[in-house]
């Protein structure tokens, strides 16, 4: 019995002299230089401190001077002014850089609560949101003791004469705050806390009155029973459980303190309980413990790394395949992608696979399979086996990994991936859902050192599907250029000659017309070429490259062929010979016949062109001068027959204008010339030889001095004569502007741009009457002058 009564002591802590850290120099920050070698000082906290507290990283003081302290981690201590004489107590809350202080302002009992904001500044020193007096009432009182709920919305003070204070409301600001009385006593209050049970909030007031005598003779299973009986809620019980865990932990009866902290879970953090049994040889306790905390599904990952750590190093390859191997979804309680990374990691690559593949984790499964296993089989199996979205994204990334291993089969899964893509279920393809396929033009780089793969490829995807991306045909034409070209075996090489025409007249280049020919000339693949020419029209390219390679037989055929839509190619084809010394006799003739009958050269430049070659004599041109000089005459004589009927016709048409001046016109006509009906009076006559009724003539003239039959010959006539004058008046200003323009180029270009080089045709008679056109226009201006209205 005395035993109980004696005074125990317990140490809770080790006790070292803390020094001050030494600075970039090797002294103390604060010390004074010495010559000495440097010795770091002991460390040192201000006199006359009366409270202290702890939160945020710091330890937090305060003195008899109202003076706050800070000592963080870094040991640089750190202070202002808070109060005028001195502060008596702090509270440094945990989730928020919130400090609630009390202390005097002035002499007398008058204590002060300030809040100070530690993230906020107001000239140097922390802002302090809120300031009141800590006692409610009249009767003066000592602050016994201060606690702050974490929300802000309370906090409690104690005070020796027993009573307690509650503060609700936002506790950094005045406004919506209220303070209530809530216990009075006669012992003073030694410690206030809070506690959250649900909605709840309860304050727990400790007096020295009675002391939560249990504990102190470590009667923890009697105090549970007690706690039990008098339905203590799950966070007290955790608290008791927490202290006889830690008590049988300092006696050493460490399977007995696990079992307790695993009564502790979801009460008490974790990491209190992790740190003490990190020890190697406390490993077993641990994995009991983090076990149970799996099962509650209150690990997290670090939990689960640790977990599967705990397993490895125990070897306990049953208790790890328990672990990892659940039946459903639901029964997982880790984090299945850390696990994942763990076991990769330890080497247990059978386990990590088992949970990647029965986890869908599809991108952990294909990299342990090919980057640790290197089974590029089963990886290649596995794509085949995913949905298309997943299948498409792997073989984007790991294509070339396995195209480098397994390339026929690799190939194979593209060319279904490409085209009718259905994941295939235990080796069988679920043919009742749709196919989709991917871009196969994206999958070409993948290709980049297997030729004889991509060339399957290519193929395959131009004949299953048609439609494929140009990509696909662009590549293919290049590689099969590209064999063509490095193909030494004759045979083999018109074989890969006929593939590439045939590719080129499949019609798939003609939006990639200017590719196809560049891949055609890259290669020197002629016949490509002339074919690209053909279809884009190059006519001129087409002849140039015959010129080029003196295949005179194909220049006159190019002509022959293309001609009708490309006349110069004949003139071209004419110089190109007179340039040849040798015979070309037969060629000449060809073209200058050709010519003859389009008439597309002047015979002078037909001359003048063949006078450049020295073995085309007279006897070359002779028969094509002749014929021309023939039709020159014969065209001569047309034109003089043509100028002779012009000049007897305008004979006649003065004749008939002089009559109408000098004589009477007697109008005969005895039918309207509109309605074809008997001419009537009143009727409208013109000299020109037209009558018409009065109502017919009103219905259908324009006005009243045209006649409506004339009329629309009048108007072409006469707005021909006015173009003549105005491009003679053209041609006038033009000479001007060209003697006067420093830049006469410009002068011609804008005249060609105005239209007014163009040739105007007054009349539909042939070329030769352009001799006896003024003379008409004079003549039918007269006529026009005299066919006006009569009666």
């Amino acid at each position: 019995m005395a035993a109980y009564l004696q005074w125990r002591r317990f140490v809770f802590f080790d006790k070292e002299l803390v020094k001050e850290p030494l600075g970039n120099d090797g002294a103390a920050p604060t010390a004074a230089p010495a010559s000495g070698p440097a010795v770091s000082k002991f460390l040192c906290l201000p006199p006359g401190i009366t409270v202290c507290d702890s939160g945020r990283g710091s330890l937090v003081f305060g003195d008899m001077e109202g003076q706050i302290w800070f000592l963080p981690r870094s040991l640089q201590l750190t202070g202002f002014q808070a109060y005028k004489l001195r502060v008596t107590h702090l509270y440094q809350l945990k989730q928020h850089n919130i400090l609630a202080s009390v202390g005097e302002d002035e002499e007398g009992i008058n204590p002060l609560v300030k809040i100070w904001n530690l993230e906020k500044r107001d000239g140097g020193n922390p802002l302090c949101t809120r300031i009141f007096p800590a006692i409610p009432g009249t009767e003066p009182t000592v602050v016994s003791c201060l606690t702050v709920h974490e929300n802000l919305n309370f906090m409690a003070i104690g005070f020796t004469d027993g009573s307690v204070t509650l503060n609700k409301g936002d506790i950094t600001r005045d406004r919506h705050s209220k303070t209530q009385i809530l216990h009075k006593g006669n012992y003073p209050v030694t410690g206030l806390a809070f506690r959250q049970a649900g909605k709840t909030t309860h304050l727990f007031v400790v007096t020295t009155e009675n002391v939560q005598m249990l504990f102190k003779k470590n009667l923890f299973e009697m105090a549970i029973n007690l706690a039990k009986s008098q339905h203590l809620d799950s966070d007290g019980l955790a608290q008791i459980f927490m202290q006889y865990g830690d008590h049988l932990y300092s006696k050493g009866n460490h399977d007995g303190a696990v079992q307790q902290y695993i009564r502790t879970i979801g009460k008490l953090e974790p990491s209190y309980v992790i740190r003490k049994f990190l020890d190697a040889q406390r490993i077993h306790n641990l994995t009991a413990y983090l076990q149970t905390l799996h099962r509650q599904s209150l690990a997290n990952a670090d939990h689960t790394t640790l977990l599967l750590n705990c397993y490895t190093k125990l070897k306990d390859s049953s208790k790890l395949e328990e672990f990892i191997k659940t039946k459903s979804e639901s029964e997982v309680h880790f984090d299945v992608e850390t696990a994942i990374k763990v076991l990769r990691q330890a080497g247990y690559y059978s386990h990590a696979l088992y949970l990647a593949e029965n986890h869908a984790h599809h991108e952990w499964y294909l990299k342990i399979q090919l980057e640790d296993i290197k089974n590029y089989q089963e990886a290649l199996r596995y794509i085949g086996k995913l949905p298309f979205e997943q299948a498409e994204s792997n073989m984007k990334r790991y294509g070339k990994i396995l195209m480098h291993h397994i390339p026929e089969q690799t190939t194979q899964l593209l060319k279904g991936l490409c085209t009718d893509y259905r994941p295939s279920l235990e080796g069988r393809g679920d043919r009742e859902t749709p196919g989709c396929r991917a871009n196969s033009e994206e999958f070409i780089p993948i290709f980049a050192n297997n030729p004889r793969e991509l060339k399957a490829f290519l193929e395959h995807m131009s004949e299953v599907q048609p439609d494929s991306p140009q990509g696909i045909y662009d590549t293919l034409l290049e590689l099969r250029l590209q064999n063509w070209a490095h193909e030494k075996d004759p045979q083999v090489k018109e074989k890969l000659h006929a593939e590439a025409i045939s590719l080129l007249k499949s019609g798939r280049f003609c939006d990639v017309f200017d590719k196809a020919l560049v891949l055609c000339q890259m290669h020197d693949f002629q016949d490509g070429v002339l074919y690209l020419y053909e279809q884009g029209k190059l006519f001129q390219q087409i002849m140039h490259y015959h010129m080029q390679h003196e295949q005179y037989r194909q220049v006159v055929a190019v002509c022959e062929r293309h001609g009708e839509q490309e006349p110069s190619l004949w003139e071209q084809a004419l110089s190109y010979f007179a340039r040849k010394e040798e015979d070309c006799k037969e060629y000449v003739a060809a073209v200058l016949k050709h010519i003859e009958n389009k008439n597309l050269m002047p015979p002078l430049l037909v001359v003048q062109t063949l006078a450049h070659n020295s073995t085309a004599t007279l006897s070359v041109i002779r028969d094509y001068l002749v014929q021309k000089l023939q039709k020159q005459s014969q065209q001569i004589a047309q034109d003089e027959l043509q100028v002779r009927r012009y000049r007897e016709e305008t004979t006649r048409i003065r004749q008939e204008i002089q009559e109408l001046k000098a004589s009477p016109k007697i109008f005969q006509k005895t039918k309207c010339s509109i309605c074809n009906s008997a001419l009537e009076l009143p009727s409208v006559h013109f000299l020109c030889g037209h009558s018409f009724h009065q109502h017919c003539f009103e219905s259908y003239s324009e006005s009243d001095a045209d006649c409506p039959t004339c009329l629309p010959e009048n108007r072409k006539v006469m707005d021909m004569i006015r173009a003549q004058e105005q491009k003679r008046d053209l041609h006038d200003q033009f000479q001007h502007q060209l003697k006067c323009s420093s830049d006469s180029f410009s002068v011609i270009a804008d005249y060609f741009g105005r239209g007014v080089f163009n040739k105007l045709t007054l009349l539909t008679d042939p070329p030769a009457a352009r001799l006896t056109t003024s003379l008409e226009a004079g003549l039918q201006r007269d006529l026009l002058m005299h066919s006006r209205r009569g009666t």
